[in-house]
């Protein structure tokens, strides 16, 4: 084995005269195994792709990049939500930093059942883990996409042959008090849907999810409120952003809308 050779420079500590402070360096898009609790199975293992951030004084020139891989490494595949936090006060102790930030987004599938038919597929969510520490002081949250179908009361209300609809991605950032398993974000989402999606699908079950979607029309506005009405209700959620995208089916563009609350903070008044 060779021994370090203590002659080699450490240009990264060395001193920086700019005196200019760096918010977030590190590295992006790094893969890496882990392993995620699943309601059904118990354990599920995914591929997830990790950003991994520190602050860096003004003082300094550089961080150490390899460290950051080293504590992937260090955890080989036992990574998971809850030792995220750990992950988060060992970054910052290895790279001498006052303030961390690491994103783990990745693949999580749910085996479903079809509406009418009852044949089982799986459906991919695409779920993103966040933490900050700032002086010891660590916050998580939990990015969930979920897929649904929208259908627009407008198209079915003033058309005589149906109603236009189109694929929307629900987008929930929740900060919680309490474990919450990523099928109860999802499920929370799908029920508040035109309809929600499968993997596969009979003709029986097109046309439960087709008449399913035109007996339940929604605006991207009803989307997120009615989203936003469950995430209130739900004492495990202290804080939250929702999101809905349509892609619409009619236009070459996309509607959009988003509510955010944080329900430890005082609501203003109008």
């Amino acid at each position: 084995m060779n021994t370090p050779n203590p002659n080699i420079p450490d240009v990264q500590n060395s001193a920086d005269t700019r005196h200019i402070a760096i918010n977030k360096v590190g590295i992006k898009s790094i893969r890496h195994p882990i392993m995620v609790q699943d309601k059904s199975t118990g354990v599920q293992h995914t591929i997830a792709v990790f950003n991994m951030y520190v602050g860096l004084p003004h003082n300094f020139k550089g961080t150490h990049m390899s460290r950051f891989v080293e504590i992937l490494n260090s955890h080989e595949r036992e990574i998971s939500v809850e030792n995220f936090p750990t992950m988060l006060r060992d970054m910052v102790v290895k790279l001498e930093a006052e303030t961390g930030h690491i994103e783990m987004n990745f693949p999580y599938f749910i085996n479903k059942t079809a509406p009418v038919s009852g044949v089982q597929s799986l459906m991919d969510y695409d779920v993103t883990f966040i933490g900050d520490i700032c002086h010891s002081e660590i916050v998580t949250s939990t990015k969930v996409v979920v897929p649904v179908t929208s259908l627009c009361p407008c198209s079915k209300k003033i058309s005589e042959y149906g109603a236009h609809n189109q694929r929307s991605h629900v987008t929930v950032t929740a900060r919680t008090n309490d474990f919450m398993w990523i099928e109860e974000i999802v499920q929370l989402v799908e029920q508040e849907a035109s309809c929600e999606l499968y993997g596969l699908l009979k003709r029986p079950d097109e046309k439960y999810v087709t008449e399913r979607a035109y007996d339940n029309p929604k605006f991207v506005e009803d989307m997120v409120r009615d989203v936003s009405a469950r995430l209130n209700a739900e004492g495990r959620i202290d804080a939250y952003i929702v999101e809905s995208e349509n892609f619409e089916s009619i236009h070459n563009h996309s509607a959009y809308a988003l509510i955010e609350n944080d329900k430890k903070r005082p609501a203003a008044h109008p």
